[in-house]
């Protein structure tokens, strides 16, 4: 049984009722001036000039990692609570990065709205892998703010009810789903599960915030209908085995393992994958490592010309090289 430091009382309880808790300051300031000090030199954008912006949305790749621990201690606290103990969490995932998820919004949602089910973006996470309802590879979804995201500024949208939608249909599929938009029984067809949803809150926060989120919540990103600078990653976080559904001893399932079995409507479940476990490369990949080239030559180009050194893992790596280097361990050995 897990001994609880991190997590309040209330925190499980609005876990449990609503699948996500927030930590309130949790990531260090000095990584957060890490992370983002370089960030408009990488997209190659102005600050002070929203006609350089011209791009809405942008995941970009990584150039530092740290521990996860060490930069947003209560954070991973409660991650490990979560999930029932720091010995259940893959020793590749305890790293996080400056990958960071950029949304600067654009000219025509300043004055358009729109409601939340009707954004293109939902999804659960884990492009990386074929999804079965214990899937370890994606055991949280997990949002550190590196900027202040206010109502209407870009936040994350959740569908709170979606846990529910979600595993049943993963429950129903134990011959996994593929990760990807679009209808199909071999498809992970979010968005006829979105219809199934009606509770929709808006992820907002203060910089250093850290959201905690079951991984089966839909999501989706949202229109900066104030163009306020948001910055914010998603580092995975991936157990050493799969959830267990089916434990003797109530007391021993973990948090998120309650927070599932209380969306079927059962105290345990009885589930196999009925093909093997497999890994996926994610497309991503492929455009990331064009980006990661394109970011290596602005950073060396402003270190030549103001004398700073570039901060980047990546400096050194050959261009035909970089796919490989900006792979994640949870990538790799998904994939394996």
């Amino acid at each position: 049984m897990v001994e609880y430091k991190y997590l309040t009382a209330e925190q499980i309880d609005f876990f449990m009722t609503h699948g996500y808790v927030v930590i309130k300051k949790a990531l260090k300031e000095e990584w957060i001036v890490r992370a983002t000090q370089d960030i408009w030199i990488r997209l190659g954008f102005d600050p002070n000039d929203k006609s350089t912006w011209t791009t809405e949305r942008i995941h970009q790749p990584w150039h530092r990692k740290v521990l996860a621990k060490d930069v947003a201690p209560n954070a991973w606290g409660a991650i490990c609570e979560l999930l029932g103990g720091e010995d259940k969490i893959a020793d590749y995932c305890r790293e996080w990065r400056d990958s960071m998820i950029t949304n600067l919004g654009t000219k025509r949602w300043e004055t358009e709205d729109v409601e939340p089910q009707n954004l293109d973006n939902w999804h659960c996470d884990g492009d990386f892998f074929l999804h079965f309802l214990d899937s370890p590879e994606q055991a949280l979804l997990v949002i550190p703010l590196y900027s202040d995201i206010n109502p209407r500024g870009g936040g994350t949208y959740i569908a709170e009810d979606s846990i529910s939608a979600i595993a049943r249909w993963l429950r129903d599929h134990p011959e996994g789903v593929v990760p990807g938009m679009g209808p199909g029984e071999a498809k992970f067809d979010f968005a006829a599960r979105l219809k199934e949803c009606k509770l929709f809150t808006e992820m907002t926060g203060e910089r250093g915030d850290v959201i905690l989120l079951h991984p089966l919540m839909l999501h989706s990103a949202s229109k900066n209908h104030t163009r306020s600078i948001r910055f914010i990653t998603n580092p995975p976080v991936s157990l050493k085995e799969p959830f267990n559904f089916n434990r003797s001893d109530f007391s021993e399932f973990s948090l998120v393992e309650q927070k599932t079995l209380k969306e079927l409507g059962v105290e345990k479940l009885d589930f196999s994958p009925t093909v093997p476990r497999r890994g996926i490369t994610p497309q991503r990949l492929d455009t990331q490592s064009r980006m990661l080239a394109e970011e290596l030559k602005r950073m060396k180009k402003y270190a030549a010309q103001h004398g700073t050194e570039v901060d980047s893992v990546h400096k050194d790596v050959p261009e035909d090289k970089l796919k490989e280097s900006l792979t994640p361990s949870v990538v790799r050995v998904a994939r394996a």
